[in-house]
């Protein structure tokens, strides 16, 4: 088995557990989140740039709707689990992993989710975007890899906008083994210690 193949194997099985046709898998949900609004706004998904997400969540949430080149809107959202990214067929689900998750979503929304040591699937760093779209897939597993193709030498391939992100094989090794023992239903976890992040500067706000 080539190293990569365990990567491979990986995303097969998230996304079956998760009710998905594809899984990406990548070094983190913030980076998860990031290609995702990226391709969003390179395949003209919505007719702006705008971004909406609750006041209270993840610093990187916001981080990768700028560093995408979207522009975040705040709103007021007591959320579980997880939320959308409005305008942009988005859902953060860094705090839910279960089984079928992605059953009852729009067939053409991107799922982000984490393997952080700190949620559900505890691999230490990693991510995944769950998704039906096979097109979709294919171009997002080449933006996790500076926008290359996989098993092609740099200077036989073709490159698209991309970012270095991709999971290593010995990440997925383990995260192979958790997923042996993975329940079929997590709790969510809660949302109630991230900071208002409407009051920062660094996003609009006063400060």
């Amino acid at each position: 088995m080539k190293p990569y193949d365990i990567v491979a194997e990986l995303e097969k099985q998230v996304a079956e557990y998760c009710g998905a046709n594809h899984a990406v898998a990548v070094d983190s949900c913030s980076n998860a989140l990031l290609i995702a609004i990226r391709y969003r706004l390179d395949t003209g998904y919505s007719t702006h740039k705008f971004v909406s997400i609750p006041r209270y969540t993840y610093v990187g949430v916001a981080q990768a709707i700028l560093n995408a080149g979207g522009q975040i809107v705040f709103r007021d959202e007591h959320w579980q689990g997880a939320y959308e990214l409005v305008y942009a067929g988005i859902i953060d689900a860094a705090r839910r992993f279960r089984r079928n998750m992605c059953l009852d979503l729009p067939r053409d929304y991107l799922v982000c989710t984490s393997g952080h040591w700190g949620k559900h699937l505890k691999i230490g760093r990693g991510g995944f975007i769950l998704l039906n779209d096979v097109s979709a897939a294919e171009t997002l597993r080449r933006m996790r890899y500076d926008g290359r193709n996989a098993g092609v030498r740099p200077a036989d391939d073709d490159f698209i906008r991309g970012y270095h992100c991709y999971m290593l094989p010995e990440e997925a090794a383990r995260a192979l083994m958790l997923m042996s023992y993975m329940p079929d239903d997590n709790p969510d976890i809660p949302w109630d210690d991230y900071p208002d992040l409407s009051k920062y500067k660094a996003f609009g706000g006063k400060g």
